[in-house]
């Protein structure tokens, strides 16, 4: 098994998770088995307490685990599927060797950072190494590791000792580190010096990094080789091991920045991989013209994101990445726009009138709405009035997880006439709903906050009763699969309502008690699920709903059904790109490279 090692110095968010998933795509397109570890040195035992605001968005994976949002990166660029041993926390560390302690196991040894943290930590890593990621089954050959942080947080320090005596514990062709840092611009100058500080500062703790991988901005392209030979003599590394990662759109673009500067060269070298230069070539051709493709769009679709956390984009990454993919393949550049939901709110109306009709007066030009997940009733008010407007005015909507909940609740109140349908939701203590269309699920325990909600891959079933876009969309299959994480559902005693009135509840789970697809009959596209199609989403392989909310904003949706839902590449950015149903052996634009791949993407079998 062969360990990068990737760290981060000066400031967080300097890029790593891009970088290290660019490493991994490098390698498996070239034949080789890649994994990837990520390890946040914060106590939580996992991501799934934290505000978004904290570190982003939380990522749910296939087994149900909440973890960082570096872990949806891996499996986007990779294609892989991770689990919850591939996030490590110093609360887990902390914890299997506290109850170890308390086994006994330590035969009375005081417990203590060194050795015994540090081992856990290495012996976890070499056990989650060599576990399968990939739908073959076979064992991995190189294992990526992301030490979250900055070097010098006192957070870190037990995993940059374990590291330390990891390299020595596998050997010096098996390990390698790779160091990031910024350079900062400053009056038109580059500064290297905290580089070069960080640098001293990894190599004082016992880890010289093998490669440096310098963050800036563009700018700096003008003067790589100074900036290359400086770094090379104050941080012990030759000058063609030090490269430059500069700011670009789309990220996808970052794993040809870095192969045009020897990074497989060097890894095949110093890791003695013997990966051969011709088929780099062949493999990477694909994922070349996906980005020179992206390039060529001078067409855009302008689709409003309606949730609570605006201020920060990472707080709904993965939702971002999937409606990119879908924006793509629909030879269409994506403008999102962020709207406070509070901001749509009757509640703001009568606190601030102008800021309200200025919000609406923007919100109303958009292309396309989505109303993602979250949780509280903060902001719920909103969103049931995004969904409203969207119904009314035939806009195409996807409403996911609680924007489901949201079109259930507006349509009971709207269509149904039920003035007091509400989630049951943070209601105050001893007010009992009227109408609670939503409500709260069996599984929910409200004493215990972590990984209480329904979570990880569910089958989501189609009712053959009910005609379904998304069922075409997603190849006309009777079942898929999709990961969740949600604590409340659709009332079921309230379906034949609504479906009554057109509001057809299209898919089910398996055993037919909760609903997990919506789509309203008479509408172009309105379509809400209950689960969460943008962690299955991948840059070669958009996700249907998402890929049929951009097609139906861009008033392309009828055109790709008629068609059954294929579509090929296409040279330009024009819209005609759909194929007729006797030439199905052309390559489409969501399964570039292979004729045989006829099945939509995030189906039941390729999830």
């Amino acid at each position: 098994m062969k360990y990068i090692l990737v760290t981060g110095g000066v400031i967080s968010g300097v890029g790593k998770g891009v970088i290290a998933s660019s490493f991994g795509l490098l390698l498996k397109n070239c034949g080789i088995n890649v994994t990837a570890i990520k390890i946040d040195p914060y106590i939580n035992i996992d991501a799934g307490t934290f505000s978004p605001y904290e570190h982003g968005e939380v990522y749910v994976l296939e087994d149900g685990a909440e973890v960082d949002l570096d872990l949806g990166n891996y499996e986007r660029f990779l294609d892989i599927t991770l689990h919850k041993d591939n996030n490590i926390t110093t609360g887990k560390i902390y914890q299997r060797v506290i109850e170890e302690e308390r086994k006994g196991s330590y035969l009375g040894k005081t417990v203590q950072v060194v050795p015994h943290i540090t081992n856990a930590i290495q012996e976890w890593v070499e056990k989650v190494s060599h576990v399968p990621v990939s739908p073959n089954g076979e064992v991995p050959q190189v294992c990526i590791v992301e030490l979250g942080g900055t070097i010098g947080d006192i957070e870190g320090m037990a995993f940059v000792e374990a590291f330390r005596q990891f390299q020595f514990r596998v050997g010096h062709e098996n390990f390698c580190c790779v160091h990031v840092s910024p350079i900062m611009e400053s009056k038109n100058e580059f500064k290297t010096k905290p580089t070069q500080a960080t640098v001293r500062e990894l190599r004082g703790l016992g880890l010289s990094p093998d490669l440096v991988v310098c963050r800036s901005s563009n700018n700096i392209m003008n003067s790589v080789d100074s900036i290359r030979e400086k770094i090379s003599m104050f941080c012990h590394v030759t000058p063609e091991n030090v490269i430059f990662n500069p700011d670009v759109k789309p990220i996808y673009k970052v794993p040809l920045i870095l192969e045009k500067q020897g990074v497989l060269d060097f890894f095949r070298d110093r890791l003695k991989l013997g990966t051969a230069a011709d088929t780099r070539v062949k493999e990477m051709k694909m994922w070349k013209r996906f980005t020179e493709k992206i390039d060529r769009l001078s067409k855009t679709v302008t689709i409003g994101l309606v949730g609570k956390y605006t201020k920060f984009e990472d707080c709904y990454a993965s939702l971002t990445r999937a409606l990119e993919h879908a924006s793509y393949h629909s030879n269409r550049r994506l403008q999102l726009k962020y709207f406070d939901s509070e901001l749509l709110s009757l509640e703001t109306k009568a606190t601030n009138t102008s800021e309200y009709h200025q919000t609406w007066s923007e919100f109303c030009k958009v292309d396309g709405i989505i109303v993602p997940g979250g949780f509280g009733k903060r902001g719920l008010e909103g969103k049931i009035a995004a969904c409203r407007w969207a119904r009314e005015n035939k806009k195409p909507f996807l409403g996911i997880c609680l924007g489901l909940q949201a079109a259930v609740i507006e349509f009971a109140r709207s269509v149904l006439e039920l003035k007091d349908a509400d989630t049951e939701e943070e209601q105050p203590a001893g007010i009992k709903l009227e109408n609670p269309v939503v409500v709260y699920m069996p599984e929910h325990n409200p004493g215990n906050m972590g990984g209480t909600m329904r979570l990880g891959k569910h089958e989501t079933h189609f009712r053959p009763e009910h005609e379904s876009k998304l069922k075409l969309l997603y190849g006309n299959k009777s079942r898929i699969e999709e990961r969740h994480r949600h604590r409340y559902e659709v009332n079921k005693k309230y379906v034949p309502d609504f479906e009554k009135n057109g509001f057809l509840f299209t898919g089910v789970d398996e055993k037919e008690v909760r609903m997990e697809i919506a789509e309203l009959k008479s509408h172009p596209y309105y379509v809400a699920v209950q689960f969460h199609p943008e962690y299955l989403s991948r840059p070669l392989r958009p996700s249907p709903p998402f890929l049929g909310l951009i097609l139906a904003a861009s008033g392309k949706l009828d055109a790709y059904i008629e068609k059954e839902c294929r579509q090929v590449t296409s040279t330009d950015d024009d819209d005609s790109d759909y194929e007729s149903s006797d030439n199905r052996q052309r390559v489409q634009i969501g399964k570039v490279g292979s004729s045989s791949q006829l099945a939509p993407p995030c189906d039941s079998e390729s999830g």
